[in-house]
């Protein structure tokens, strides 16, 4: 079973910074979507940041500007760079993985990580 691992999260102070990466050891990694996602307490999982194997880049309208998703595919790893931190960026942030092969889509997450934005 695969399951990405997610590392680089903490506690920081509003307006600052942290850099998420999530590893995974998935055959052809460059074939694969990328996601970021995000859960704070009593509220449902969003997505926060994808890149497709092209590398187009979406990202949530609350975070647009602030965060930058990438990709190094020669260590399958993806990244993401979190800029002007507010309290509500506070979550645990998840990775996934993806990848659709003929009718069937295949995905895994990982465990998450605790980002926390507080003074």
């Amino acid at each position: 079973q695969v399951q990405p691992v997610e590392s680089g999260g903490g506690l920081v102070q509003p307006g600052g910074s942290l850099r998420l990466s999530c590893a995974a050891s998935v055959s052809l990694f460059r074939f694969w979507t990328l996601g970021w996602y995000r859960q704070a307490p009593g509220k449902q999982r969003e997505l926060v940041a994808s890149i497709s194997v092209r590398e187009t880049t979406n990202y949530a309208d609350s975070v647009r500007g602030r965060f930058t998703i990438s990709r190094m595919n020669a260590q399958n790893t993806m990244y993401l760079q979190m800029n002007s931190l507010k309290p509500d960026d506070t979550a645990v942030y998840y990775c996934k993985v993806q990848v659709q092969i003929g009718a069937t889509s295949h995905e895994f997450w990982g465990q998450g990580t605790q980002v926390t934005v507080s003074s």
